[in-house]
């Protein structure tokens, strides 16, 4: 198959070199995704690799489905059936599914969610008041098996009693799981890892299996997702992984953009190609960006360009306080359209904080702009999906306590607490499960007749829904269970209002029906298998607008999208940078957090920020973003406050510092 004549040379170079590891340094806008798609096909048509024996992992589900559609589109559907594009959870998934017993898991094992994950640590702990405590541990739980540090070692290392107490919790924690036949999100990997570390004859299979991994925004993964993928390459390093150190902006949730320096170590023969044309944005947006990136140190050094022309300057605009600011920004939206430079649908307003947005939610109602608020509840955070969750998950692994401790009472069955505490301690006896103890001989010597006689009735039904999951009809099965504990009468009868119970109702057969979907393209599919991905799913509420609405999103939403017209507002010091990173690497991030913001933009590029913000009720005075001195300012058309007029100096280079300075001078009051 000819190399597609619609990429350049280096987008070229990156897809036919395939003799030693690749590293590409895709810059913002320069078709990686275009890269990745050509490099598989490549791979497929001129490599003499076979579909099956590929394997490609972003960090979401929607842009692994946008890559395997886009190869789909270059070699017909029936030429990557067998491809594995997914995202590096569904690839630990899949590792597990196939080695579950080489790891001590049994068939069917429960994948705990967030909520899920932090149940179990509150139970563990007896704690049911101090939430922020109980997420605290779970979070640090979290990085430390993202950089791979098992309890034993989180406890020789624990540098005071509440990380010790953290790291004998993560023990337990772990222990639990286990007994659940469970695991949590970042057990995907970990677990994986593991494996291929104490098994190489295990690993050697997954090597033959995979023999060519691309990886795309590598710059994102934590050190375990880069042990995995190290392991999978073997020595040889039969990859490309695509990523971008200046749009590195997620080290708060354990990404390690080390890890481009730690691939370069690892693999001497590396070769790296760099993206740096920009097919998005135009030539000033592009200037800013690159001036501001500039500086961050880096290991490799690029620089943005586009055949776009220089477009439009970018504007600063200082407002008094945040109503100033939002009324500004929403009046531009308006003239935007009314001008007829684009529609709603091509703009963007990019936050710091979700803390931001509702000041321009009330704004664009009141004009009756349309708008989508990205970032929206999940649709698994739910109660009533969560509960329907829990007793399928239940029914696929009857060791799950977990989960029979949500919907033991839902709907009520009048089991109390004290048969729950003397189930427990019969469970724990035994060394079983809670479903477990209530079968046992025992339990009749631990609970009275009433309470023995309904826990059992429960068992009897979980247990005949778990043998009938077995014989498949899983979307059937579903739906009897929903029905048989009239789980919609009961939401009917508890919600405050006939609203309310519809919209509830609403969300449990939207759950359902996924079930039937997911059963009917698989049909042989386990309750379990099937379980699992609708935990790796990624639905949230009304997440996906409808093409002609402003989005309003932060910062780490908007990574990967793009916008004619975007508006970068609150840029100031305590927002962006943020208050808790105004010094040390923080600001780094920060920075790169910033140029994401700025290479949104396509054609027009607004800056804002207020000289007085509301905060703990109480106004206070606010100092423009450091990162403004670090614009390129002969790039920059600047408003004044209470000037109102933009500000094209014939010698924007000098004059644009000198702007700086008055409006510095007059947001402190100096004369």
């Amino acid at each position: 198959m000819p190399i597609s004549s619609a990429l350049n040379p280096r987008q070229r170079a990156a897809v036919t070199h395939v003799d030693t590891p690749l590293l590409v340094l895709a810059g913002a806008g320069s078709g990686k995704t275009r890269v990745i798609v050509h490099k598989i096909a490549h791979l497929i048509k001129n490599g003499g690799i076979s579909p099956d024996n590929i394997a490609a992992v972003t960090f979401t589900n929607k842009a692994a489905k946008e890559m395997r559609e886009r190869v789909a589109a270059l070699l017909g559907e029936s030429a990557v059936s067998e491809l594995r594009v997914s995202t590096f959870h569904t690839l630990g998934l899949n590792i597990l599914r196939r080695e579950y017993d080489q790891l001590g898991y049994r068939q069917g094992f429960s994948i705990f969610d967030a909520a899920d994950s932090l149940a179990l640590l509150q139970e563990l702990q007896k704690r049911d008041g101090d939430d922020a405590a109980t997420e605290q541990a779970q979070w640090t739980i979290s990085g430390w098996k993202s950089a791979l540090i098992g309890p034993a070692h989180a406890l020789k290392c624990a540098e005071d009693a509440l990380e010790a107490g953290t790291a004998r919790l993560y023990a337990a924690y772990q222990r639990s799981l286990k007994a659940y036949n469970g695991v949590d999100f970042d057990d995907l990997i970990l677990q994986p890892v593991a494996l291929f570390q104490d098994n190489p004859e295990v690993l050697a299979a997954w090597q033959e299996r995979i023999r060519y991994l691309l990886a795309d925004e590598y710059q994102d993964t934590n050190l375990a997702q880069y042990q995995l993928l190290r392991l999978l390459a073997g020595t040889e390093g039969r990859f490309t992984v695509v990523g971008d150190d200046d749009q590195s902006i997620y080290t708060w949730r354990g990404a390690n953009p080390e890890n481009l320096n730690q691939l370069a170590q690892d693999y001497p023969q590396l070769e790296v190609v760099k993206l740096e044309q920009n097919y998005r944005s135009s030539g000033n947006i592009l200037a800013t960006a690159n001036h501001l990136i500039a500086n961050n140190q880096h290991l490799f050094d690029k620089k943005l360009w586009s055949a776009n022309g220089p477009g439009e300057n970018i504007k600063v605009i200082a407002l008094a306080d945040e109503h100033a600011e939002v009324e500004r920004v929403v009046t531009d939206l308006f003239m935007w359209r009314l001008d007829g430079r684009g529609n709603y649908g091509d703009c963007a307003v990019l936050y710091r904080g979700n803390h931001q947005a509702r000041l321009f939610e009330q704004a664009l109602r009141l004009r009756r702009i349309p708008y989508h608020l990205s970032g929206g509840r999940s649709f698994f955070d739910r109660t009533e999906v969560r509960d329907v969750m829990a007793y399928l998950r239940l029914v696929a692994n009857p060791d799950n306590d977990t989960a029979f401790l949500r919907i033991v009472n839902k709907p009520r069955r009048e089991i109390g607490a004290t048969t729950l505490e003397n189930l427990t301690g019969l469970s724990a006896k035994q060394n079983c499960s809670l479903l477990a103890a209530i079968r046992h001989d025992d339990a009749a010597s631990v609970l009275p007749g009433r309470s023995l006689s309904i826990t059992r009735r429960f068992a009897e039904l979980i247990d005949g829904y778990t043998e009938a999951a077995e014989r498949g009809a899983l979307g059937q099965i579903a739906q009897e269970l929903v029905e048989e504990i009239d789980y919609v009468g009961w939401l009917r009868r508890s919600s405050k209002d006939a609203q309310l119970a519809e919209r509830r109702v609403d969300n449990v057969e939207a759950l359902l029906d996924w079930v039937r979907r997911i059963a009917k393209a698989n049909p042989d599919i386990s309750l379990a298998e099937l379980l699992a991905q609708l935990s790796l799913a990624e639905q949230r509420e009304d997440d996906e607008p409808d093409g002609g609405q402003v989005r309003l999103m932060t910062l780490h939403a908007a990574k990967g999208l793009e916008f004619d017209h975007v508006h970068l507002v609150g840029f100031e010091e305590g927002l962006l940078p943020h208050h808790q990173n105004l010094e040390g690497p923080g600001v780094d991030e920060e920075r790169r957090l910033a140029y994401v913001g700025i290479t949104r933009a396509k054609r027009q590029l607004v800056i804002t920020y207020a000289a007085e913000r509301r905060r703990y009720g109480e106004s206070a005075a606010r100092e423009p973003s450091r990162f403004l001195d670090e614009l390129p300012q002969d790039r920059l058309e600047w408003v004044l406050p209470n000037v109102g007029t933009e500000i094209i100096c014939e010698e924007q280079r000098d004059r644009g510092n000198q702007a700086l300075a008055e409006m510095r001078a007059l947001l402190s009051g100096d004369p």
